[in-house]
């Protein structure tokens, strides 16, 4: 078995592998799992005896005692800047890259070589990632997540309230709560489907992959024929993996 550990902004999500298959997944708020981060890892030891292999990517520092540890507990390969990635870097400032985009990237191209693919990931903040059909990685977008726009509204205004992700009743809000659900929501699928016609008019032909926490919510509310799938870290995390061991 293999465990892929996402350390995120919001959330650490670790993943157990059988094989290609996700056996089981756990969820973290990011600051409680660093304060809890031997505990947390025991749990899932103990829950997955049989697990010999890991992989992580973090876009936030960890403890160096903890991931020592870790180490001491599982053969732990860790991505970051050096690693050997299965794209070209076309970025002008290739090692301001963060690591979740250059994993996204890696899956997307190790799923769809020679494709071209618009990777948006919904998460604390919306990424969009930009790969060519030479499995170049161009470029993209980085705006805020749900959870930060609903935030900054609340933070600051003075009086509107701080909301939980819901789905406008209508275009037209009937009230501020409704008000501010159609303005986030609706706002950003107008966001997310102008990216998406703008990279049609560059690009002809292309596969569109939604992923992170928000991607289901977002789902079903985009016009455009998407692959949506929460767990595409994860997965990317897996099968680069796999290519960094055979390309070592």
């Amino acid at each position: 078995m293999i465990l892929t550990i996402d350390v995120g902004n919001t959330n650490v999500k670790v993943a157990v592998f059988k094989q290609f298959n996700i056996v089981e997944k756990f969820v973290f708020q990011k600051n409680n799992f660093q304060n809890n981060f031997q505990n947390n890892f025991q749990i899932i030891f103990k829950k997955h005896p049989n697990h010999t292999k890991a992989v992580l990517a973090s876009v936030s520092k960890l403890d160096e005692k903890d991931i020592a540890w870790l180490k001491n507990q599982i053969d732990l390969i860790e991505i970051n800047a050096d690693s050997i990635f299965p794209f070209k870097n076309e970025y002008i400032t290739p090692n301001t890259l963060g690591i979740d985009r250059r994993v996204l990237a890696s899956g997307a191209v190790l799923q769809y070589p020679n494709q071209q693919v618009l990777i948006i990931d919904a998460g604390t903040c919306i990424t969009y990632d930009f790969i060519s059909n030479k499995n170049e990685y161009l470029g993209g977008a980085i705006s805020p997540g749900l959870r930060l726009r609903y935030q900054a509204l609340h933070d600051y205004t003075a009086k509107l309230p701080l909301l939980e992700n819901n789905l406008p009743e209508d275009f037209i809000g009937n009230s501020t709560n409704q008000s501010i659900h159609s303005g986030v929501v609706n706002g950003l699928c107008y966001e997310i489907e102008g990216f998406i016609s703008e990279f049609s008019v560059k690009k002809e032909q292309f596969t569109i992959i939604l992923t992170g926490g928000d991607a289901n919510f977002l789902a079903n509310r985009l016009k455009s024929t998407i692959f949506a799938d929460e767990n595409f870290l994860l997965k990317s995390l897996h099968q680069l993996y796999t290519y960094s061991l055979q390309n070592d």
